[in-house]
């Protein structure tokens, strides 16, 4: 039983370990971690990207809400109530 359960704790270190490895330094890729800890551009080939892409926004439409509750009272609570 005590040779399973390390067999089980090194499997699972060894997961853990290259798990960690694959995370790039937490910089993402195409960057690692500098001297002092920064994230720093690696050095290479030039990629070029495309601009951004600009969408022109929607026209905004505002239709006046027609009165729901008579003159003297408000909607409050999901019905109308006098003030």
């Amino acid at each position: 039983m005590k040779y399973l359960f390390a067999a089980v704790m090194l499997a699972s270190a060894v997961v853990g370990f290259s798990e960690a490895a694959s995370a790039a330094g937490g910089c993402g890729p195409g960057w690692y971690r500098g001297a002092y800890g920064g994230c720093r551009p690696m050095r290479g080939p030039v990629v070029v990207r495309p601009g951004p892409i600009v969408v022109a926004p929607a026209p905004v439409v505002v239709v006046p809400r027609a009165r729901v509750c008579p003159y003297g009272f408000r909607w409050y609570a999901g019905r109308c109530r006098p003030f």
